[in-house]
């Protein structure tokens, strides 16, 4: 394998690319919405703007690359994760100390460009700008200092927002130039699934986090009280689903989501339970978990198609 190979090829780990689906399907299912409530929709709004959602989580992954590295090392320590601990890229001397913190710079620069080329070439309105910048403060400053938000006990929040509502409020922004009342509601379930994704993915590095100060909610309530947490806001989504419908999502949207909600209730209880404590299980755990949340989305954007 070339040099060049083995780099491009570790930029795509330091990436994560399987992750940027929990983001780029809200945007899609938020486009999806304004063309059936609107009849509003273009593809290459909905291409540039997908662009957009895909350098703003870039920006998230690689300033946490940087900007976590010492607990990183430590989680690789304990044979690293899919879900936690980071990609390893920088660990293992595949690319240099720095180079995510300047990917991360150039995502910045990157999506500003692409939020000028939306605002400015397809005029998608004065809110362009201000929903890229929240986008923007909240993936960067996640793991940035001096804000760090993943540090703060409220980091969870912003991800159950930036992941929630705010991708799908941008892809119906974009097209219709407004944000129906409906984009609220179903933006609950999907952010209260994403908050559960981050939530049990802390219980991998606990341990790590804790060592080097970073005070995660995990890190503050301790795992136990957290797999509380998590029971709780898996039941607050599965309520969430039913308003959403009381709401004016269409109603197929309940049976298509009975697999997920079951699945759901499944890990709630295992969670509660303490499964977590085996490494292996909790790895199965966190993979299912994901499902939860992509299931979700994916279930608004079937019942919106059908």
């Amino acid at each position: 394998m070339s040099t060049l190979t083995r780099k491009l090829t570790a930029w795509v780990a330091l990436s994560r690319p399987p992750f940027h689906t929990v983001g780029v399907l809200p945007f899609v299912l938020g486009a999806v919405l304004a063309w059936r409530l609107e009849g509003a929709f273009s593809w290459a709004i909905c291409a540039w703007g997908t662009l957009g959602v895909v350098l703003v989580m870039l920006t998230a992954y690689y300033a946490g690359e940087y900007w976590d590295y010492a607990e990183d090392v430590l989680s690789g320590q304990k044979g690293g994760s899919r879900f936690a601990g980071g990609s390893q890229v920088v660990q293992r001397g595949l690319l240099p100390r720095r180079a995510p913190l300047w990917g991360s710079v150039v995502s910045v620069g990157l999506a500003a460009g692409v939020a000028l080329v939306l605002w400015l070439g397809h005029r998608t309105g004065p809110w362009t700008i201000p929903l890229g910048v929240i986008g923007l403060v909240g993936g960067f400053f996640y793991s940035t200092r001096p804000i760090r938000w993943v540090r703060t006990g409220v980091g969870e929040v912003w991800i159950a927002f930036c992941y929630g509502w705010l991708p799908v409020a941008v892809g119906y922004y974009l097209q219709a130039g407004g944000i129906a009342p409906l984009v609220h509601w179903l933006s609950i379930p999907i952010g209260l699934t994403i908050f559960n994704v981050i939530l049990l993915n802390e219980f991998l590095d606990t341990d790590a986090d804790s060592a080097v100060g970073k005070e995660n909610l995990v890190v503050r309530l301790g795992r136990e009280r957290a797999a509380v947490v998590y029971g709780l806001v898996s039941v607050g989504s599965w309520i969430g689903m039913w308003v959403s419908v009381g709401q004016g999502v269409p109603r197929v949207a309940l049976w298509l989501s009975l697999p997920i909600v079951a699945l759901s209730a499944a890990l709630a209880v295992l969670v509660v339970r303490g499964r977590w404590r085996e490494r292996e299980d909790l790895e199965r755990l966190c993979g299912a978990n994901l499902a939860v949340n992509l299931g979700t989305t994916a279930v608004y954007v079937v019942a919106f198609l059908s």
